[in-house]
């Protein structure tokens, strides 16, 4: 077994082992830098049905515990800074993973586009291949018939 063909092998056992994020079009882990991983793990989480029910929670609790008396009463200000402050980042951050996905989507792209003109390389090599030989087969054939021909005229005639 060739070295790109144990790297091949390695690379698809991978991929079975680690899911979708190994396919070798997009860079993931340490090829990542900090930004786009961060990007990825804030995605991850603030897209999921666990933030919204730990939001949840976090403001009852909070309407609860701070009702009348405690220390950000109705009309809850404090909340509504923090919340409007929450909504900014997740604007941003909200941003920041579209352009993560745009750029995972970049790489496939580029991928599947390079694995077309490899295999339509290689298509176009094994047609060219198959042309040669077809004319080869036929070449012998014609031949074959002309032996056979020469080989009746050779035999004697028992009547």
């Amino acid at each position: 077994m060739t070295t790109d063909q144990q790297v091949s092998v390695s690379k698809i056992s991978l991929s079975r082992i680690h899911g979708w994020h190994r396919h070798p079009g997009v860079r993931s882990h340490q090829e990542l830098t900090l930004g786009e991983r961060a990007a990825d793990r804030m995605r991850n989480g603030m897209g999921s049905w666990a933030f919204v029910f730990a939001a949840l929670v976090f403001l009852g609790a909070w309407m609860v515990f701070n009702g009348k008396h405690g220390f950000d009463p109705y009309p809850f200000i404090l909340l509504n800074l923090i919340l409007s402050c929450l909504a900014a980042m997740q604007g941003a951050i909200l941003l920041i993973a579209a352009k993560r996905s745009d750029q995972i989507s970049s790489e496939l792209a580029s991928h599947d586009f390079e694995t077309n003109v490899h295999s339509k390389e290689l298509l176009e090599r094994l047609t060219l291949n198959f042309e040669a030989l077809s004319a080869q087969h036929e070449a012998l054939h014609q031949e074959l018939i002309q032996v056979n021909a020469k080989l009746a005229g050779l035999e004697p005639q028992n009547a």
